[in-house]
């Protein structure tokens, strides 16, 4: 009889980008929620008797009625993916170009010259 026991189950819609080759993701996420919402007559006697086992973050009855926007929010930013990823192996952007590479396996640019060489190259192109 501390409170009321949450718990449940929230389909979230993501849309975002790739971290890596920045192509749109529009995905879904399932996050479960469990928390203990005590009553307000709890948490002051839990206070007289010194038990600092309640804090501020815990969930409290307001009368009849709870808040579950911040379960909600907190549990959906601890699921989601750090880095998102519209592939498990997404090759990302080329690094000279920016060209997709899932786009274009085959990718290639010529060898760079070495700036302090390109004189040469001209005596090459002027025969």
């Amino acid at each position: 009889m501390e409170g009321v026991l949450v718990t449940g189950t929230a389909l979230v819609e993501l849309v975002g980008e790739c971290a890596r080759c920045l192509e749109a993701l529009d995905d879904d996420l399932t996050v479960d929620l469990q928390e203990l919402f005590v009553y307000d007559n709890q948490r002051a006697s839990a206070r007289d008797h010194g038990d600092d086992e309640l804090d501020d973050e815990t969930g409290r009855l307001e009368d009849d009625l709870l808040d579950l926007e911040p379960l909600l929010r907190d549990a959906v930013v601890l699921a989601l993916p750090f880095q998102p990823l519209c592939e498990d192996d997404c090759p990302g952007l080329c690094v000279e170009c920016g060209a997709r590479l899932a786009d274009a396996p085959g990718h290639t640019h010529d060898a760079a010259i070495d700036p302090r060489w390109s004189a040469l190259q001209q005596l090459q192109h002027d025969d």
